[in-house]
C-alpha cells in the first residue's frame, strides 16, 4: 500500500541535509525557505495515495470504479423506471379503454400509459427512474383530459424500477463475474446475464432440472418481492422466448431450453408475547414491532440466493424484538402457529402476514 508523509517528516529529513553550520532554527532564513516546499510535498503525496486506491476494484469509487469494471465487461446499471399496472374505470364501475401516452399523476410522481394489458388494464411507466416510482399505490389524476373516465387506480407493480447501482454492489458483481468465469451457458453464465437484467435482484440456477438441455431460472425482484407473472414473461422472452425455445433466440445458448420461474412468497403470520417497561403500551410499540420483523424479514430474502434454503428463527425474532427501546423480554413466539423455526423449500421467500401481540 502507498504510505504517505506527514509534512514534518518531510520538513526534517530536508533540514537533515543541510549542514549544521547553517542555523535551521525555526524562522530562520533556511527553515522559512523549505517550509512551504515540504507542505506541498505532503500535499503531494496524499494525492499520490488516492489515486492509488482509485486505480484498484477494492478501494476505488464513483466513476473510478466503474471505469474500472467496465474493462471486464461490468458495467453499471443505471437507474430505471417503475412499470406499474394502471386500472382505469367509467361509468358503473366498466372498465374503460383509454389513448396510449396518456398520463396521470400521484403524489409528486408521473405516470405515463405506454400499453394495454386487458379492457381497462394498463402498464404505466413512472416517468422518474428508480424506487421511488415502486413505493405508492391508491388514485391517480389524469394530467390529460380523458373522455368518460371516472376512476383511475395505480395498482401493483410490474417490473419494479430500481435506483443507480451502488459502489459496493458494483463491486460484488465485479468480483462474481472475475472469480466465477462465465462460459458457454454455465451456472455463472446464467447468473450474470440475468442479474444484469433490469428489475432482477438475485437467481437461482438449477441445471438438467428436467434432463440434459433444461434449465430453470428462479428469480427474485430487485426490490426482494416476487416478480409478476408480465415481468417473468419479459425476462423469459429474453433468454429463451417460449415460442422458439432452443433455439439460441435469446441469451440462452443454442440447444438449452431455459424456464424462468419466480420465487413463491410465504406468509409469515407471528405471535409473541412482551414485558414493558413501565408506563409503555403494546399500542406504542406496534408498528416498531412490525418494523423490525419486516426488517429481518428483508435480510432474509435478500440472502436467498446464497442459501439452499431459509429459515426464519424463532431466536433471531426475538432478538430483533429485544433491541426495541422499552421491551424487557418476549416469549411464547410462535411462526405460524408453531414455537418452532419456519424451514422453507428452495425456491420460497417469507412475506409478513400478521404481527400479534399480548402482555
Amino acid at each position: 500500500m502507498f504510505e504517505t508523509e506527514s509534512y514534518q517528516n518531510i520538513l526534517d529529513r530536508m533540514l537533515d541535509r543541510i549542514p549544521d553550520t547553517i542555523d535551521k532554527r525555526e524562522g530562520s532564513i533556511i527553515y522559512d525557505a523549505l517550509a512551504p516546499a515540504a507542505a506541498e510535498l505532503a500535499q503531494m503525496y496524499i494525492e499520490l495515495a488516492a489515486g492509488y486506491d482509485l486505480a484498484f476494484a477494492d478501494t476505488a469509487d464513483g466513476e473510478f470504479l466503474s471505469r474500472r469494471t467496465a474493462e471486464f465487461g461490468v458495467n453499471r446499471m443505471i437507474a430505471t423506471p417503475a412499470r406499474r399496472q394502471g386500472l382505469f374505470f367509467g361509468a358503473n364501475q366498466q372498465p374503460l379503454d383509454l389513448p396510449l401516452e396518456s398520463r396521470f399523476s400521484i403524489g409528486e410522481l408521473t405516470y405515463r400509459v405506454i400499453n394495454q394489458l386487458t379492457t381497462g388494464v394498463y402498464t404505466l411507466e413512472c416517468e422518474i427512474a428508480g424506487e421511488i416510482g415502486n413505493q405508492l399505490f391508491g388514485d391517480l389524476l389524469p394530467i390529460d383530459h380523458v373522455p368518460g373516465l371516472v376512476r383511475a387506480e395505480l395498482a401493483d407493480v410490474l417490473v419494479p424500477g430500481q435506483d443507480e447501482e451502488t459502489d459496493e454492489a458494483l463491486r460484488q458483481r465485479y468480483y462474481e463475474v472475475v472469480n466465477e468465469p462465465a462460459f458457454g451457458g454455465n451456472v455463472a453464465d446464467y447468473k450474470h446475464k440475468l442479474k444484469a437484467l433490469n428489475g432482477v435482484g438475485a437467481v437461482k440456477v438449477f441445471p438438467t432440472w428436467q434432463g440434459g438441455g433444461t434449465v430453470k431460472c428462479t428469480v427474485i425482484s430487485s426490490n426482494w418481492t416476487t416478480p409478476t407473472p408480465p415481468f417473468i414473461n419479459e425476462i423469459q422472452a429474453q433468454i429463451d422466448p417460449e415460442t422458439n425455445q432452443g433455439q439460441g433466440t435469446g441469451l440462452a445458448p443454442i440447444g438449452h431450453r431455459v424456464t424462468i420461474a419466480a420465487v413463491e412468497s410465504i406468509t409469515v403470520n407471528i405471535e409473541t408475547k412482551l414485558t414493558l417497561e413501565a408506563g409503555l403500551t403494546l399500542s406504542q410499540i406496534q408498528q416498531e414491532v412490525e418494523e423490525v420483523i419486516e426488517q429481518y424479514l428483508n435480510e432474509q430474502r435478500q440472502s436467498w440466493a446464497e442459501q439452499e434454503q431459509l429459515i426464519i428463527r424463532v431466536a433471531q425474532i426475538d432478538a430483533h424484538l429485544l433491541s426495541i427501546t422499552g421491551v424487557v423480554d418476549v416469549e411464547a413466539t410462535t411462526v405460524n402457529g408453531l414455537a418452532d423455526n419456519l424451514m422453507l423449500a428452495e425456491e420460497e421467500i417469507p412475506v409478513l402476514g400478521t404481527v400479534s401481540i399480548y402482555e
